[in-house]
Formats: structure tokens, C-alpha cells, sequence
């Protein structure tokens, strides 16, 4: 069986904060300091009161699908997906609500990058071995921004490898590396590189690498 890829999108294969900042900045004078990723205390109004968490969730919702339209695509993400793809299969797993996959998929699409989507809520661990084991694959790698879906992955799936990735040159540096990670790399050239030394030795993460080992 074919390897498996299992890829985040937003902050892995498109830029998300940069323009959510934007938007929020220009339809709801709403400040967002993409060097904080505490979205809790880096969204605030310019009169300076911080945001419900009420507040936050509705305006992720007022952004996806509705302004979509905006993002980027992170540089060399494109190149490195359709060279894996050659010799793995490879799954983007977005957490978004579900009537965001079609659009979604239409996003990815327009951007040159066609591979199954299927959209998530909660952590991503149980969803990663669902796959795993739908797919047959005996190597396979997950790609995540967020440390929590890093540890969950770590806890329902231990035979995957994991890699923590930030692509937002803003905000990577403010993020450590996710404990449950085996790597943090922030470019798709070296991420490219590092998940086909994976698929290339064919072994599950958990006969390599300890727990919590990054680099």
C-alpha cells in the first residue's frame, strides 16, 4: 500500500491570519496581532476590549466560507504536495465546520492542489487513525500548526509521524515547537524533504523516533 499524507491547510498549505487580520481590521475595526497565537488575547477592538469567545467563533464563521477568496498559498506547497503524490496518497484534513468542504475544495482546486478533504471538528487524533487504517498505509505522516492536534494524533495514532508546521512568517517565531512532535519545520522545501526520508524508510513513527523528540 501507498504511504499516506495527512495535511492541515490553513497556516500548512494557505496563508489564514494574515487575512483574517485584514478582514477584521476593514469590516469590523478589530484588531488581530498575528505574533499572538493566543487568538483569546491577540483579538481585541481598536477601542481596545478583548473579544467574547462568542465573539471569536462568529467572526471565524463570518470568514469561512464567505472570504475564503482571500487567502494565499504558502510558498512551495503546491511543488511539494504533487511531488509526494507521485509515490503517496495524500488527504487534507481541515478543521472547519462541514458545509465548508465543498468550498473548500473548490479553494484547493484553484489553487493546483486536488486531493480528497474532509473537514473536522475537535481534536485530530481519532479522525488520523480512522484514515490510517481506511487507507492500509503502514507509514504515514501528519502535517498540523496547532501543538494540541500534534498530542492527539501522539495519543490515538503513535505509529504516525508527526511534523508541526507554522507557515506564517509572522507568527512562526512566537510559536515553540509542539511537544508531541517529532519535527518542526516551517518550509515546504525541508518538509518536502523530511516526509520522504519517512515514506522512504517505511517504518511507523513509533519503531523510530521517542515520543516528544523535535528538532
Amino acid at each position: 500500500m501507498k504511504p499516506l499524507l495527512i495535511c492541515d491547510c490553513d497556516e500548512v498549505l494557505l496563508h489564514m491570519v494574515r487575512h483574517f487580520s485584514a478582514w477584521l481590521d476593514e469590516a469590523h475595526d478589530v484588531e488581530f496581532d498575528v505574533s499572538n497565537h493566543d487568538w483569546a488575547n491577540a483579538m481585541k477592538r481598536r477601542g481596545g476590549d478583548a473579544l467574547s469567545v462568542e465573539e471569536i467563533w462568529g467572526f471565524l464563521g463570518g470568514f469561512f466560507p464567505g472570504e475564503m477568496g482571500r487567502q494565499t498559498l504558502v510558498p512551495h506547497a503546491r511543488e511539494a504536495l504533487a511531488a509526494l503524490a507521485r509515490t503517496a496518497d495524500i488527504v487534507i484534513l481541515t478543521n472547519l465546520q462541514d458545509h465548508c468542504r465543498e468550498p473548500r475544495i473548490a479553494q484547493l482546486d484553484a489553487h493546483g492542489i486536488v486531493h480528497r478533504v474532509e473537514c473536522n471538528q475537535g481534536g485530530k487524533g481519532r479522525p488520523v487513525a480512522q484514515l490510517v487504517e481506511e487507507h492500509g498505509a503502514e507509514v504515514a505522516v501528519f502535517v498540523d500548526d496547532l501543538a494540541q492536534h500534534h498530542e492527539s494524533v501522539a495519543r490515538n495514532a503513535p505509529h504516525v509521524h508527526r511534523l508541526h508546521m507554522v507557515s506564517e512568517p509572522a507568527m512562526a517565531p512566537h510559536v515553540p515547537p509542539a511537544p508531541y512532535a517529532h519535527a518542526r519545520i516551517d518550509d515546504w522545501r525541508e518538509a518536502e524533504a523530511w516526509i520522504s526520508a519517512r515514506f522512504a524508510a517505511g517504518r511507523p513513527a513509533d519503531q523510530l523516533e521517542p515520543l516528544g523528540e523535535t528538532q
